[in-house]
């Protein structure tokens, strides 16, 4: 990590940002699978620059129902792109601002070693009670569940045991704790050293569900915030995008 962080502060100069001499907050709605990745992040981000970056966790719906309604973000990483292509088409975004920072990958997890199979084939078997998975109308994770299980032919006989949390956050929870025995989550969650690190996992084809494009945008409240402003370009330098790989998404 001390090497990325040299590597971070080159990538910073680079792009004409450097350490603060007035610093400034900035106020960023993260979608809930981006959250391990984010804590690093924002942490490099404070020490390279002096700004200060607080994060809020939760599922994309939720937060484009806050800032629609006034909530004080100046950006916003979604876990999808067609909630910030919604806000920009509204007039709710800093013109030019939006890119994909990273793109997810589903997975089924439980927390129980050998419990999920490496084909997936526990979800026609059925020999569970409870399966979690995020609100499909709240996270873009739920919504790339439900499409799964639809085209595996499954959606219909699991209905009845579905566990659904509001956030993948919430889901991730339910399935650690053991109120569901499998679920679906972010591969981020449960990816540590480039391997799942605890329980069993099958990670979900592609093909199986839209892609998981997660869009960042710089809400119209982060306009004249120069902190902002940094943080969207310092997701864009090389360093930090090996961090958001290391986490198991794609770019």
């Amino acid at each position: 990590m001390k090497k990325l962080s040299y590597s971070l502060l080159s990538g910073l100069l680079a792009l004409g940002i450097s350490a603060s001499v007035s610093a400034e907050e900035v106020q960023v709605a993260v979608a809930a699978n981006f959250t391990a990745p984010m804590k690093v992040i924002a942490a490099d981000f404070e020490k390279a620059t002096g700004h200060k970056v607080t994060p809020s966790f939760g599922a994309t719906g939720k937060f484009y129902a806050q800032i629609t309604n006034g909530a004080p973000y100046d950006v916003f990483l979604a876990a999808d792109d067609e909630t910030p292509i919604k806000l920009e088409k509204e007039n709710g975004i800093v013109p030019g601002s939006r890119f994909t920072y990273a793109t997810g990958k589903l997975v089924l997890w439980s927390a129980k070693p050998d419990f999920v199979d490496a084909k997936g084939e526990v979800l026609k078997k059925g020999n569970f009670a409870h399966i979690a998975l995020a609100t499909p109308k709240l996270a873009p994770y739920g919504l790339a569940a439900e499409e799964a299980m639809k085209k595996l032919g499954v959606y219909d006989s699991l209905q009845a045991k579905f566990v659904q949390g509001e956030s993948i956050g919430q889901t991730f929870t339910f399935i650690s704790t053991g109120n569901a025995e499998l679920g679906f989550v972010a591969l981020s969650q449960v990816f540590e050293g480039g391997k799942i690190k605890s329980g069993s996992a099958w990670i979900v084809p592609a093909n199986l569900h839209n892609p998981i494009r997660q869009d960042a945008v710089i809400l119209n409240k982060g306009k004249d915030n120069k902190a902002a402003a940094e943080f969207v370009n310092y997701l864009k330098t090389e360093p930090v995008k090996a961090i958001i790989r290391s986490y198991g998404y794609d770019l």
